[in-house]
């Protein structure tokens, strides 16, 4: 079970991996101001860094259920770890392409990810009912 509870730590970590993509790809940052010197960059890397940003604290509470639903529930831990890699590598290559602007990909493996957590608290839901 460490292996998920590892995988949530670095879930919670990308976020800020992303951000400072988007901080480094921008104008001078200006750390006064954060959020309304994000609003004026331009250039597309350091915009779409922050989407990603972004985007990764709106899936990290679905994964987080989903991984200590799964473990109360009594899912096998080998299937929780599996799955929890799983939204890792999706969120990193999410991240990734969306950096990047490869949109086809980037759609994929958010629902790649979206799937693995929404697959932990369907079976911890089938598990208890």
């Amino acid at each position: 079970m460490a292996i998920a509870y590892w995988c949530i730590l670095l879930a919670a970590l990308l976020p800020y991996l992303w951000v400072s993509v988007a901080k480094r790809s921008g104008e001078r940052y200006n750390n006064r101001d954060p959020r309304d010197w994000q609003t004026k960059q331009t250039n597309p890397r350091s915009q779409r860094a922050h989407a990603a940003h972004l985007n990764g604290f709106e899936s990290f509470p679905a994964f987080v259920a989903g991984v200590l639903m799964a473990q109360l529930a009594g899912v096998s831990p080998m299937t929780i770890n599996l799955l929890a890699i799983v939204f890792v590598v999706a969120r990193v290559l999410h991240g990734v392409f969306y950096i990047n602007n490869v949109q086809a990909l980037r759609s994929l493996v958010w629902f790649v990810g979206f799937a693995s957590a929404i697959a932990l608290i369907v079976m911890a839901a089938l598990k208890i009912g």
